[in-house]
């Protein structure tokens, strides 16, 4: 929080939420006259300062603190019987926070919390390069003897996806490093994986309008852009994997946000050209198994995706499908249990939905995997 001559001025979402339980309440005869009384309570008091001498010493000071306030959302209002009167009102904070944890497992389809470790493992305070309102979708993958984490940052002044990295010497403590990877355009979703020696990324990048590959010129930190892979007017979370001859590629589509359309397509290279497989859409009007989750897991001739749940809320749950047939022509697949991987816990950090899963074999009998839950602000 920056103290400014007339107000605290919040930097990030953190500053907000602290401002809002500091703030009174709006009483009827508080309100300003464009909130209606239905709306009292979306809506605290701050307080209010007085500028007419101040102001005029330093216009340009009180125009930069104003133009900050409303920046992270906050409404300054002048009295219109002393125009001197400027009060400050803040809505309600509104955005799910959403944090990242490890869990472990017997089988990369029944993980858990496990003993010692303290989840989340990292969360928007960990960002230190850029104010965060939230981390989401980790990927990870071991590379030169340690564990590398990417995933979603987003910059709450950007008001858009970065993504950033974290590292970790075992998997399980992990330490902040910096954003990596910022375009004009949001970012979420960044599927990193390894090809013939080489490093590469699929970030989620609709606003662009393509599915687009970048590769590591100096991994992690430095990456570059090779290819779009596929052109369209709203294309996220591709997942891509590797089965046969043939690179595969997920991705949901419907552009009204109902994450309830799975298309599906393939390439005999990683960069292309990519063919809509014959029985895509996969998945259509279906938000419950619709849109992907993380990582596809290839195992031999096991292949599993994971989807969202997004029947009860965007990002509620997660269930795994075992992919029972995948040829150019034919695509099946069946539900692995009814019971799905990850489910909101009722508390803490994951207490109102969880997403997200990357899941990684470290044993014959141990899996470990990171995974992310969100919270909704409790008002």
């Amino acid at each position: 929080m920056r103290q400014g001559r007339y107000f605290r001025i919040p930097e990030n979402p953190i500053d907000v939420e602290q401002l809002w339980g500091e703030a009174e309440l709006l009483t009827i005869a508080r309100l300003p006259a464009w909130l209606g009384p239905e709306d009292s309570n979306s809506y605290r008091y701050l307080g209010c300062t007085s500028l007419t001498i101040p102001a005029a010493r330093n216009p340009d000071g009180w125009l930069s603190e104003q133009t900050a306030l409303e920046a992270a959302g906050l409404v300054v209002d002048q009295d219109p019987q002393q125009g001197s009167t400027h009060r400050l009102y803040i809505p309600a904070p509104t955005e799910d926070v959403w944090s990242i944890g490890i869990y472990t497992g017997q089988s990369p389809f029944d993980v858990q919390a496990p003993r010692g470790v303290h989840n989340p493992v990292l969360t928007r305070e960990s960002v230190s390069d850029v104010p965060a309102a939230f981390v989401a979708d980790p990927f990870m993958i071991k590379a030169n003897g340690s564990w590398h984490m990417f995933f979603e940052v987003m910059n709450w002044h950007a008001g858009k996806g970065e993504i950033g990295l974290a590292q970790s010497p075992d998997g399980f403590d992990w330490t902040y490093q910096q954003i990596v990877l910022a375009e004009p355009f949001h970012l979420s979703y960044p599927y990193v994986f390894a090809w013939k020696g080489e490093y590469y990324l699929i970030p989620e990048s609709f606003q662009a309008g393509a599915i687009r590959l970048y590769k590591a010129e100096d991994f992690p930190t430095r990456w570059s852009f090779v290819a779009q892979l596929l052109e369209g007017t709203y294309l996220v979370d591709a997942s891509v994997f590797q089965y046969g001859d043939k690179w595969w590629l997920f991705t949901e589509t419907n552009p009204e946000l109902k994450h309830d359309c799975l298309r599906l397509y393939f390439a005999d290279e990683l960069t292309g050209p990519w063919i809509e497989h014959p029985q895509s859409p996969i998945v259509k009007n279906n938000s419950k198994i619709a849109r992907p989750a993380g990582r596809v897991l290839v195992h031999g001739t096991r292949i599993v995706r994971y989807a969202q749940d997004c029947s009860v809320s965007y990002g509620h749950q997660v269930h795994a499908f075992k992919i029972t047939e995948l040829t150019t022509k034919n695509y099946a697949e069946e539900k692995l249990s009814p019971e799905p991987v990850l489910a909101p816990s009722g508390s803490g950090w994951n207490a109102d939905g969880m997403h997200h899963i990357d899941a990684h074999r470290l044993s014959d009998d141990r899996w470990i995997a990171c995974v992310d839950g969100r919270r909704v602000p409790k008002l």
